[in-house]
């Protein structure tokens, strides 16, 4: 496995187009190194002496924003594996360059890593609301793993194949969450999670225990070379994510709570 990532590495970019913020490392890694500062340093500092901000409007705006470009993306990655692209499901390769729809297949992985830049205004938004509790590691290492795995598959693998159908399981809960969030963002005076917000995390540990199961089902099929970084990378973070969502989970929602201690 060593050496499969070693040579994966340093093979230069797979597919000679390169989209916008695709071109190096170098952009990218600024993006997280500024969004990090600011969530974790710089910007409690600045909201350290002031109000909360009431960006209801704004996040209402952005909610839904979320909830149709997340349908759209699905409906259409659908569309093009069912169809279009005639995705092999046993063995999911990239299409070749000159297929006549590999522009399709561009721009729908395109999408989502775009779309991984926009979930980090989440984050923004809740220190500008001063929801610090809400900033977890968990939070905080989900959102920049997902933007920079996203980078480095599609600078060194190139667009579509086995982690574009991975990938779109996220989509589903994206849909979900926002939906929630967008509820949720309704009920200002009401401080009581709505009813199905736990079932959010479940379908994501379902949506990892599907990639985990798809990724060894990959690695087990000796002709299909063509995905199995993106299987090794994809079920060795699943893996992980399980173990961080599963501690949330119960956490959240299985240990008992402590009884809020009497006022002297």
């Amino acid at each position: 496995m060593l050496n499969d990532i070693v040579d994966f590495l340093s093979q230069s970019p797979a597919d000679p187009v390169r989209l916008p913020l695709l071109s190096s490392h170098k952009t990218i890694l600024m993006i997280l190194g500024t969004y990090l500062l600011f969530v974790k340093v710089v910007g409690p500092k600045i909201m350290e002496s002031r109000k909360p901000f009431d960006l209801r409007g704004p996040i209402k705006v952005y909610n839904i924003m979320q909830i149709l470009y997340n349908v759209v993306m699905f409906v259409f990655a659908i569309h093009f594996m069912l169809g279009p692209g005639d995705y092999n499901f046993r063995c999911i390769s990239n299409l070749p360059p000159d297929h006549d729809y590999k522009t399709w297949e561009r721009w729908l992985t395109y999408s989502y890593f775009f779309n991984k830049l926009l979930d980090l205004l989440e984050t923004i938004f809740f220190v500008l609301r001063k929801k610090d509790r809400q900033i977890s590691f968990l939070h905080v290492f989900h959102h920049m793993y997902m933007l920079y795995f996203s980078f480095m598959y599609l600078y060194y693998y190139g667009y579509g194949g086995h982690g574009f159908f991975m990938c779109f399981f996220n989509v589903i809960v994206h849909i979900m969450m926002y939906s929630y969030y967008y509820q949720s963002s309704r009920r200002s005076n009401s401080r009581d999670d709505l009813w199905w917000k736990k079932y959010i995390t479940i379908v994501q540990l379902i949506q990892f225990g599907i990639i985990v199961g798809h990724s060894i089902y990959t690695l087990k099929q000796p002709d299909c070379p063509a995905a199995r970084f993106s299987a090794y990378c994809a079920g060795t973070i699943s893996v992980v994510f399980i173990i961080l969502f599963s501690n949330f989970y119960y956490q959240a929602y299985i240990k008992p709570k402590k009884p809020l201690e009497k006022a002297i």
